[in-house]
């Protein structure tokens, strides 16, 4: 199964724009990098990803270290096929898109549906929690005398 972070857009949007980002390692985005970024509409990422995957290349081909040119332009794919999804939630977060929470799916749509389904159950009233620390002001006072060992006998001096 898969993770997918559902991303709900800024107060005005409609539910309908809900974006569900899969969080996991992105193929299109390792083998065509700048591509992927521009697709999903992450310019300067895209713009900077080409750039440096220009840089490497041309400074390989001058310094005759052609391997390690692409060895280097490789490991910029492997950081957009690893962290691309990332990339595009902390863009939404910059857009004011809020994140509503993980959602474990089969598919896109079953993320869906149950991102509908929880959606749905969050919206009646929570009944109220059940006190598990109680109030000091309910604690008795602290017993005072002498004792023996490590505990304390109420009730005895």
């Amino acid at each position: 199964m898969a993770s997918y972070v559902v991303m709900e857009p800024p107060e005005g949007g409609s539910a309908e724009d809900t974006a569900f980002v899969r969080d996991g390692f992105t193929w299109f985005g390792f083998l065509v990098a700048p591509v992927w970024l521009a697709w999903h509409r992450l310019w300067i990422e895209a713009i900077l990803t080409f750039a440096v995957m220009a840089i490497l290349s041309t400074l390989g081909e001058k310094l005759g270290l052609e391997a390690a040119g692409s060895a280097l332009s490789l490991l910029v794919s492997l950081y957009v096929g690893f962290e691309g999804q990332g990339l595009r939630i902390a863009a939404l977060r910059r857009r004011g898109w809020h994140e509503w929470g993980v959602v474990e799916a089969g598919s896109l749509g079953d993320a869906e549906m149950r991102h509908a389904m929880e959606s749905d159950i969050d919206d009646e009233e929570p009944a109220p929690l059940p006190r598990i620390v109680p109030d000091a002001s309910l604690a008795r006072a602290p017993q005072t005398g002498m004792a023996l060992g490590l505990t304390h006998t109420p009730g005895r001096p």
